[in-house]
């Protein structure tokens, strides 16, 4: 978020001048000559040409950035447009499908005092990218990763605070915030963005490693959530299509789905 802002003041602060300029060689223009009007010109770039990089680098030290020319702030900013995407995909297996594993350098610590995310994997198959995400999107800040292919489907990976449901220390399990009953009814209205009373088609309890999930489908919408709890966050990872994609691609959604385990 500091980055982004940072990205956006420093535009303001170089487009600005440039519209000043323009206007004041405008006026210069009636009442002097092509020579005097081309020197004036040379003059107003470099009044503006300093005053731009002023600018900007006072925004990046009012951040805690010391930079030492023009070149670095732009680095730091095209740097920013990238912060919490980093690559995590495996190289093809044999059957073609590449397994993800969040990067343990991965920023997002959802809130001061939580601990570092436990990573996560899941399995997907070729054609199948990460997105940006978006705190606008259902789920908000606490939607940790996006990942889709515009022929089969989408899904997304939400890390919630367990505080928010049980009263849990230290790594909390799945069966302590409740029954797959209890779990999908809580947490369930935040995939999909409303209750799903009547939507739940099945449920199913899966133990790998020691750790219990709870898988569920849902329609409609189509969607295969399976949740799971560690450390101090429940996890709810989503894969979702619409009717199409759905009855093309269900059996690879499903494997998507049952994949994912937090390591």
């Amino acid at each position: 978020m500091a980055t982004s802002l940072l990205s956006s003041c420093c535009c303001s602060s170089i487009r600005y001048p440039q519209r000043q300029m323009h206007a004041k060689s405008h006026k210069r223009q009636v009442t002097s000559d092509n020579d005097d009007n081309e020197k004036h010109h040379q003059q107003q770039l470099g009044y503006y040409g300093s005053r731009r990089w002023a600018l900007s680098s006072g925004l990046c030290l009012a951040s805690g950035l010391v930079f030492s020319s023009p070149e670095d702030v732009l680095a730091v900013v095209k740097q920013g447009l990238l912060a919490g995407r980093i690559p995590g995909l495996s190289e093809p297996d044999e059957q073609g499908w590449r397994t993800y594993r969040r990067p343990d350098d991965k920023s997002g610590g959802h809130g001061v005092g939580w601990s570092p995310i436990i990573p996560y994997l899941f399995k997907v198959p070729q054609g199948w990218e990460e997105v940006p995400v978006s705190i606008a999107d259902l789920g908000g800040t606490e939607i940790d990763l996006r990942f889709a292919n515009s022929q089969e489907g989408r899904l997304f990976v939400i890390v919630a605070p367990v505080l928010r449901f049980a009263d849990l220390g230290g790594d909390a399990k799945i069966e302590q915030i409740g029954p797959p009953e209890k779990v999908i009814n809580a947490f369930g209205p935040e995939v999909i963005g409303e209750n799903v009373e009547g939507k739940v088609l099945s449920m199913e309890v899966a133990e790998h490693s020691e750790r219990t999930y709870y898988q569920f489908e849902l329609e409609p919408p189509h969607v295969l959530i399976t949740a799971t709890a560690a450390g101090n966050r429940l996890y709810l990872f989503n894969v979702t299509a619409n009717g199409l994609q759905w009855k093309r691609h269900y059996k690879d959604l499903k494997k998507i789905a049952e994949s994912f385990r937090v390591v």
